[in-house]
């Protein structure tokens, strides 16, 4: 992912580019009108509109203001992983636990494992209060 920034006196403009996604943003209108049609000049472009999501996070906007959420990241990695009836817990580990590699049975095939903890480590991006269990678990 890159970010290119260009700033004026009258304001800034944003581009967030991540292989063919672009998000282009900043806070002058003619600015950000400009780059969309010299972009367009040159390369084969659709304008989806507003974002809403991006990369896993979604971008809820206000009349004032934008949040990330990764509400749909995190139930699309609990339907993933099948564990959308498993209980939950406000500390899902104990904060004094030492884990070995030669605590449990190992995996027969550890890649669904390490694919949800790389999914859980995204997480983090917006729930850094798993950001501690996480790392025990990775």
């Amino acid at each position: 992912m890159t970010l290119f920034t260009r700033q004026k006196t009258h304001g800034i403009v944003l581009i967030l580019l991540y292989v063919d996604d672009m998000i282009i943003t900043g806070d002058d209108p003619q600015a950000i009108f400009d780059l969309q049609c010299y972009l367009g000049e040159h390369f084969e472009m659709k304008d989806l509109g507003s974002l809403s999501y991006f990369f896993g996070l979604e971008v809820p906007m206000s009349s004032a203001s934008y949040s990330l959420s990764q509400v749909k990241y995190a139930s699309d990695l609990l339907v993933h992983s099948s564990i959308t009836d498993s209980a939950t817990t406000p500390t899902p580990l104990d904060p004094n636990v030492h884990l070995t590699p030669c605590d449990g049975t190992p995996l027969e095939d550890a890649s669904l494992y390490r694919q949800l903890v790389g999914n859980l480590i995204y997480l983090t991006v917006t729930r850094p209060d798993i950001a501690y269990t996480v790392h025990i678990v990775s």
